[in-house]
């Protein structure tokens, strides 16, 4: 009996909880999913960007020995993997999204999910031929590099500069959600914040790359080197309206500009002439012309012995 009695009152206060949780949900609606519709999952776009890394670098990371013949049957394989769970993630965000457009049949929703997917499939190789100038840049400026392989294998910067290539090409088709989502998932990886709006010209290299942060609008051009801890950030964080089209409000860094660990440049009208050199811990909201070094004065230093009565 007294057994029963604990039961019920668990049952109670159980009950109790379900619908102070539900009424959470009709009170707080903009943190709810709850029209019936299947958002894309986190796991299944990490698993579709490795597959998409693992076309984009062969016998890398896919854990089968690959050569001239098998990689024949090996990239027809992952590309039909690739379509379909494109297809799927793809098909489930332009769903979630098209409140915001005009309302689609579900038939019409397929159609355009699949051929962003074909589109995406056919685009690698021009992809993989920025990914490649990455890779070599980072062998050009990195003195410790000793192969290929261990770029790829290793270097944050590179891991993130090619998930970006995929998620902007995405971006630029305006695929919702997806390219965000890809961005996110190397971010939480490597620790380098490339959004997917941002514009990256080719031979890019982010050294060591811990804390890099590129925002949504910046304009990168050639042959751009970028330590850890850069800021390519907005001079505000004020809304805009989500229906117009982005305005410019990160900076423009123009070809061959090197930027020292913990600079930070701020500005939709601050542009980096070609050729300058942003040294580390800069704080810039101002353009500089071509060829330009920009440092901070030498600190102050004070030095004390173990005995000196230090302020």
């Amino acid at each position: 009996m007294f057994y029963g009695c604990r039961v019920n009152e668990h049952e109670r206060r159980l009950a109790q909880v379900v619908e102070g949780i539900l009424a959470s949900y009709r009170e707080h609606g903009n943190i709810n999913h709850l029209d019936g519709s299947n958002l894309p999952a986190r796991s299944e776009v990490s698993e579709l960007l490795d597959d998409l890394v693992s076309v984009v670098f062969p016998g890398y990371f896919n854990g089968e020995q690959l050569d001239g013949l098998t990689s024949r049957y090996f990239v027809g394989a992952r590309c039909a993997r690739i379509l379909r769970r494109m297809e799927m993630v793809t098909g489930r965000a332009l769903a979630v999204h098209q409140c915001q457009e005009q309302a689609q049949t579900s038939e019409v929703i397929a159609v355009r999910a699949h051929e962003h997917a074909l589109e995406l499939l056919q685009a690698i190789p021009q992809i993989r031929e920025r990914i490649a100038s990455d890779v070599k840049a980072a062998f050009v400026g990195d003195p410790a590099a000793c192969s290929d392989a261990e770029i790829i294998m290793s270097y944050p910067g590179v891991a993130a500069i090619a998930v970006h290539r995929i998620a902007h090409y995405l971006y630029s088709q305006r695929v919702p959600l997806l390219p965000r989502m890809m961005s996110e998932l190397v971010h939480s990886r490597t620790g380098i914040d490339l959004h997917p709006g941002a514009t990256i010209g080719h031979s890019f290299f982010v050294d060591h790359g811990t804390g890099v942060v590129v925002g949504e609008t910046s304009k990168i051009g050639n042959r751009v080197k970028l330590y850890q801890g850069v800021t390519l950030g907005a001079h505000s964080v004020k809304g805009r309206d989500k229906s117009a089209a982005p305005v410019q409000r990160h900076p423009t860094i123009e070809d061959d500009v090197t930027v020292y660990a913990g600079a930070t440049i701020l500005g939709g009208d601050t542009v980096i002439g070609r050729g300058s050199t942003i040294g580390g811990n800069v704080w810039l909201t101002r353009s500089v012309p071509a060829g330009t070094t920009v440092v901070l004065d030498t600190p102050s230093l004070r030095f004390f012995s173990l005995g000196d009565r230090q302020p």
